[in-house]
């Protein structure tokens, strides 16, 4: 019999069987309860549980019915929890066309219509209805992009900060553990914490009505309302947040809104490698919870079942990708100990057949890379570490991913291990003949391409034309067809017959139809036949999506051409494909 101790409390009866009679902390989720630590809910709810507090979930609830599964635990004694899941609910619901999805990798069966559009702002408000006097903490990816005034691209409006319409007390952004432990800090040492008691910790946001002073380590940005009145007003709006957030040591964000002010506090510093290690060594069951098991299975689960988060965070900077803006640019890595003890348990899973599917993060070959000298770090703010060139402080030394792929390929039961995650191919071409030796390029990309890759490699070099990459923040083609090359020669050396699959993006900002016919015609020369073109999705709060909507560039203040009907990006995303006869997946970046 399933001892259902194992896993974080999913009902009254979970509840029961512990003798709890009531809870610290109620965590509602738009996922499916998966108890692994790729998915934010099973973290978040594991790290409270380490701090001593009971933690119950409410995944999926019905925001239909009588609400019932809202009244599950009653009260929390400290605060609800709250999250759309892994993903923008917009983006889980909706094609970049804006047609309904009819799947959701989150939910058993992939089956859609288990949450809300706007899944925090609804949560939130029902919680505020049933509880009006609880506080309500939110946070995951869809909180986290936007926490300002943003661009929504399914309403086609600007969106003022998330903390207005979901009448939330506190926003956690970024990865939340460090910012989780803070708020539980103020309880251990306030019986009955006022909501200013929080306002002094790093990488949360709140509105506030009480005024701001101006101090040398306050920014203050653009009122929602002037954002609404101009487009020049909101571009200058989204490059001063960018550059902020591109800092080490940024400052408070304050954004006038009405009579009151959302306020973003500066983010912690980046998990330690021990505070990390801790985090994937709690007691995860690394399974979705048994009541799911008659409801079929859950994709995302079963897509990272056998892979290994690495690293957080990504120095890459692509002017479309949430990455930055929610795991930060600066890497947090963990130790080869701890990455090899979970290979380890993954090799002890019933469902493990000898392959690890992925060794990766946001970016699979940035583990363990950093400025050389700190100090130089701490004075930056370029968005992206190696575009439009790498920076003569970065250290990419790829020798500790050599010693782990070699270390993790000898463990027992171990049969394959390819890398899933994107490689940046720009930093293995290209390089000096120093920093390819120094850099142990050459050494990591043959290992790769002869050990790691399961007959295809997939890279994103996203577009052929200079004038769209370099508002990307892309790599030129030349380095593409430069890696090309090196992965032909290669496979040629060592007899394999292996391909490479290249993403690339339709219809955005600065792409013309003749380009993407340019494109095409430049890809087909070369042989390749594209599956994977993606209609360009504009997602809150990335420079893309601010261009597609104001036609502004912020940093030039010049004009943008941008496909923003509907016809017109379908007509772009089709110059590649003969639709009876190709099958076009969908890739979104958040």
């Amino acid at each position: 019999m399933t001892d259902l101790k194992q896993w974080l409390p999913l009902s009254k009866k979970e509840i029961e069987i512990r003798g709890w009679n009531e809870l610290d902390v109620v965590l509602i989720s738009g996922d499916a309860y998966i108890d692994h630590p790729a998915f934010g809910t099973a973290i978040i709810g594991r790290t409270i549980e380490a701090e001593g507090y009971k933690v119950g979930i409410i995944a999926q609830p019905n925001w239909r019915d009588d609400l019932r599964d809202f009244k599950r635990y009653g009260k929390p004694k400290l605060f609800f929890a709250i999250t759309s899941g892994s993903m923008d609910s917009m983006v889980n619901h909706y094609t970049a066309a804006k047609r309904l999805r009819s799947t959701d990798a989150y939910t058993p069966g992939n089956v859609a219509g288990f949450r809300p559009d706007y899944a925090t702002i609804v949560y939130a408000n029902i919680v505020k209805k049933l509880y009006p006097d609880s506080m309500i903490i939110i946070g995951g990816i869809e909180s986290s992009l936007r926490r300002l005034t943003h661009y929504d691209y399914w309403s086609d409006t600007l969106k003022p900060s998330i903390l207005i319409d979901s009448q939330a007390d506190l926003l956690i952004y970024g990865m939340g553990e460090k910012p989780l432990k803070a708020i539980l800090d103020v309880f251990k040492h306030h019986n009955k914490p006022n909501k200013s008691d929080f306002f002094h910790i790093p990488q949360i946001a709140y509105t506030t009505q009480e005024q701001i002073e101006k101090d040398e380590n306050t920014l203050f940005l653009h009122s929602f309302q002037s954002c609404l009145k101009s487009k020049e007003t909101f571009a200058h709006h989204f490059k001063l947040f960018e550059i902020e957030s591109h800092k080490k040591h940024a400052k408070r964000l304050v954004e006038p809104n009405g009579d009151s002010f959302v306020v973003v506090n500066p983010p912690f510093e980046p998990l330690s490698t021990a505070e990390l290690d801790s985090i994937y060594d709690l007691p995860f069951t690394r399974l979705p919870h048994p009541k799911y098991e008659k409801r079929g299975a859950i994709p995302a689960f079963v897509m990272i079942q056998n892979s290994v988060t690495i690293h957080r965070g990504c120095f890459g900077g692509c002017s479309f990708c949430a990455i930055s803006a929610h795991q930060g640019k600066f890497i947090a890595n963990r130790s080869q100990a701890s990455i090899l003890k979970e290979i380890k348990k993954i090799t002890q899973m019933p469902y493990f057949k000898g392959h690890i599917s992925d060794l990766g993060g946001p970016s699979a070959n940035m583990y363990n890379m950093q400025g050389k000298d700190e100090q130089l770090c701490n004075r930056c703010s370029r968005p992206s570490c190696i575009f439009p060139n790498k920076c003569p402080n970065l250290n990419y030394n790829h020798q500790t991913l050599i010693d782990l792929y070699k270390q993790a390929n000898s463990l027992p039961k171990i049969k394959k291990i390819t890398i899933g995650s994107g490689i940046r191919y720009d930093m293995l071409i290209g390089n000096t003949k120093q920093a390819n030796h120094s850099f142990k390029i050459d050494e990591y990309t043959e290992l790769l391409i002869r050990n790691h890759i399961s007959g295809r490699l997939k890279v994103a070099p996203e577009h052929t034309e200079n004038h769209v990459l370099d508002l990307m923040r892309k790599p030129h083609f030349d380095q593409f067809l430069s890696f090309k090359q090196k992965f032909d020669s290669l496979n040629k050396k060592f007899h394999l017959n292996q391909q490479i699959v290249p993403y690339f993006i339709s219809s955005h900002p600065a792409c013309s139809l003749t380009d993407m016919k340019i494109l095409a015609k430049k890809v087909k020369q070369i042989g390749i036949q594209p599956e994977q073109v993606q209609d360009f999705t504009p997602t809150p709060m990335t420079l893309s999506s601010t261009i597609f909507y104001t036609g502004i560039n912020p940093y030039t203040g010049q004009k943008v051409f941008c496909a923003t009907r509907k016809a017109a990006k379908q007509q772009q995303n089709n110059c590649f494909f003969d639709t009876t006869t190709t099958k076009k997946q969908d890739r979104t970046h958040l």
